[in-house]
């Protein structure tokens, strides 16, 4: 469990250093350059966010625009998050001020939004809010599959996959 921890720590590290907080109140990472591990935080708030469909190693899942992977919590319930600021902080929320585009794959009746506690408006799949994980670097990285026996990919169907990575 210690050594889980660890592996979290480098991560969580570099990604808070990244992070500065906007004009909305939300993080943000810097634009421009190279960015290092940890640094490739989602960019929060973007208008025009789209969810869609990739095939990776554990077939198709949802992903953002950027083909980054779109994970579930599995405390999550009737598309209300429990992640909370520590979890947030490993796990950012895909976050939109306008809704969600659907892509290609994406059932459009299943993508929605959710007003959050702390007044975020959280894009959800089915009953699942949407998250990143900082550990996931490049579009379809799944390296937050599992974890815990507690976050998982979201199918099309708006099941979670639970194939390990």
């Amino acid at each position: 469990m210690h050594a889980r921890k660890a592996l979290f720590a480098i991560p969580l590290a570099l990604g808070l250093a990244a992070c500065g907080t906007g004009s909305d109140g939300g993080t943000s990472s810097g634009t421009g350059g190279h960015k290092a591990p940890g640094k490739a935080a989602p960019a929060k708030g973007v208008p025009g966010t789209e969810v869609t469909v990739a095939d990776v190693g554990l077939g198709s899942i949802l992903v953002d625009g950027r083909g980054r992977t779109l994970y579930a919590f599995t405390k999550d319930k009737e598309a209300t998050s429990n992640c909370d600021a520590e979890c947030i902080a490993v796990w950012p929320a895909l976050t939109s001020p306008s809704p969600a585009a659907a892509g290609k794959g994406v059932e459009k009746s299943l993508l929605r939004e959710a007003k959050q506690a702390g007044g975020a408006v959280q894009v959800t799949y089915g009953d699942w809010p949407l998250y990143y994980y900082v550990g996931d670097i490049a579009p379809g990285d799944v390296n937050g599959q599992g974890l815990d026996g507690e976050w998982f990919a979201v199918s099309p169907d708006g099941k979670l996959v639970r194939k390990s990575a």
